[in-house]
């Protein structure tokens, strides 16, 4: 990883897309695009070959689809793990759980605009996961539906991780975890790191997840 700009890799088989997300990331001080790829396969390779700070993945493209690129690219079995946001037209309930169970750190739909598609690549980078807000509720209350028989899940944390959980639950950052509990953000960031150790989450939607299914947050109205 470089000490510099955010360095990005662009994975979108339209090059107008392409070309809006470069112009928009370029355009900040600390970003970089270092690359772009119009399949799947392009953008595994350069991905291992330029190791990005970031990949930029759209779901439906030639060749190898996100969804796999993902979990190639940032998947538990991933020999050397890069971040990757989601950044596509579509919002299904699949594709964004498969994305984020195989281990995206973000998952924007494009029109959401560039002010969220710059705050996802800052989100990644800080250990965060950012999810457009459109779908983050559906999302958790379909985590949260229980199955029809259901084991007894063990709860292996502390009182104070648990307090984090709930924070994260409500979709807080480690910065507004750090304000409400009065710890630093790096304090936060440990924690959060350590519950997601414990609870095998493989990233912070994993731990809502969680919160929701164990009843530690009640999904709301």
């Amino acid at each position: 990883m470089s000490d510099g700009p955010t360095r990005i890799l662009l994975a979108d088989d339209q090059d107008d897309v392409r070309s809006g997300f470069r112009l928009v990331l370029n355009s900040q001080p600390d970003m970089t695009v270092v690359g772009e790829a119009a399949d799947g396969r392009t953008a595994l390779e350069l991905a291992r070959r330029l190791r990005p700070d970031v990949v930029l993945a759209d779901i439906r493209m030639p060749g190898l689809d996100g969804l796999e690129l993902t979990r190639l690219l940032a998947g538990p079995q991933a020999p050397e793990p890069v971040r990757v946001v989601v950044v596509t037209t579509f919002d299904l309930d699949d594709y964004v759980h498969t994305a984020l169970r195989d281990g995206a750190c973000g998952f924007l739909l494009k029109r959401s605009g560039p002010a969220l598609l710059i705050e996802g690549v800052r989100s990644a980078m800080a250990g965060d996961a950012l999810i457009s807000p459109q779908i983050t509720v559906r999302l958790l209350r379909r985590l949260a539906d229980p199955p029809t028989v259901r084991t007894p899940v063990a709860d292996p944390l502390t009182d104070r991780e648990r307090e984090i959980v709930r924070l994260i639950a409500r979709g807080r950052t480690n910065a507004e975890i750090g304000a409400e509990l009065f710890i630093s953000p790096g304090t936060a960031k440990t924690h959060v790191a350590n519950i997601q150790a414990k609870l095998r989450a493989g990233n912070r939607v994993g731990i809502a997840a969680w919160a929701w299914e164990t009843g530690l947050v009640a999904p709301r109205p």
